[in-house]
C-alpha cells in the first residue's frame, strides 16, 4: 500500500510542469481538517501561504485558517491579547499542510491590558 502510495505521489510530482507550484486552499475555516484540498498556482505564485487568526477569550474564541498561493510573502506575527494573526509561506509542493497553530492569545499580553484599563478607569475617577 505504501509502495502504491509513493508512486501516486511521484507521478503526481512528474505530470507537472516543474514551475508551478501546488498548495492546499482554504478560506476562513475554523479547522486545518477543512484546509486539505491542494490547488495548482499561477506560474507568478512562488509561495503557499498560510494565515491563522484569533480573535475572542476563552471559550469564545473563534479561531480563523486560510492557504493560498501567492507571488509575494506577507510572513507576519502579531498579538494584541484578545486578538492574533499569524501568517507563514513556504515554497515547496504542498508545504502548506500545517494549521500555523503556533500563534496563541498570550494571558501575559491580555492581563497586562486589563491591568492597565482598570488603572486608567480608577485615575480617571480620582
Amino acid at each position: 500500500m505504501k509502495l502504491l502510495l509513493v508512486a501516486l505521489v511521484a507521478a503526481a510530482l512528474w505530470a507537472k510542469p516543474a514551475d508551478s507550484l501546488t498548495c492546499y486552499v482554504c478560506d476562513k475555516e475554523e479547522s486545518n481538517w477543512n484546509c486539505l484540498k491542494p490547488q495548482t498556482c499561477a506560474k507568478e505564485d512562488k509561495y503557499c501561504v498560510t494565515t491563522h487568526s484569533t480573535v475572542g477569550l476563552g471559550k469564545d474564541k473563534e479561531p480563523r485558517i486560510s492557504k493560498y498561493c501567492s507571488a509575494l510573502c506577507p510572513e507576519t506575527n502579531l498579538n494584541i491579547g484578545i486578538a492574533s494573526f499569524s501568517a507563514s509561506c513556504c515554497e515547496t509542493f504542498l508545504c502548506n499542510i500545517s494549521g500555523a497553530s503556533s500563534v496563541k492569545t498570550s494571558y501575559t499580553v491580555m492581563a497586562a491590558g486589563i491591568l492597565a484599563s482598570l488603572l486608567y478607569v480608577l485615575r480617571a475617577g480620582l
